[in-house]
């Protein structure tokens, strides 16, 4: 006999998808960006700086006609959420910046960790 029970089917499927999700090992994935900042040289050591807190990876600096240094980099896009006012503050509004899609790459462990850890936590918010 099928007990055809709608509590019996989202029970199984819940401990099916646990199952299958233990067995996986899941990672999350992140967006990651091109992204070209343009700036007065004096400000190339600040905006490298900057960029290293945000995991980018720079990959190249290059120097423009009228002393300014166009620095080329990969970055998570959750990092550059407020870009555009950190560059201005940091640039006396002298900076710009331009970014793109480019790939898809894997959170590393310890930024996971922080997004996991504030996924339960709103979960449990919402279960109170």
């Amino acid at each position: 006999p099928v007990d055809s029970k709608e509590v019996a089917f989202k029970t199984a499927g819940r401990v099916a998808f646990k199952n299958a999700l233990m067995t996986a090992k899941p990672v999350l994935l992140e967006p990651i960006v091109n992204l070209e900042v343009t700036v007065p040289s004096k400000y190339t050591g600040a905006i490298l700086g900057d960029l290293n807190t945000k995991r980018a990876r720079i990959e190249n600096q290059d120097s423009l006609p009228g002393d300014l240094q166009v620095i080329t980099a990969k970055a998570p896009l959750a990092e550059l959420t407020r870009y555009a006012a950190q560059l201005g503050s940091i640039t006396q509004g002298q900076g710009s910046y331009t970014m793109e899609f480019s790939h898809y790459d894997q959170v590393p462990g310890n930024v996971q960790q922080q997004i996991v850890a504030k996924a339960a936590k709103v979960k449990d918010e919402e279960e109170d």
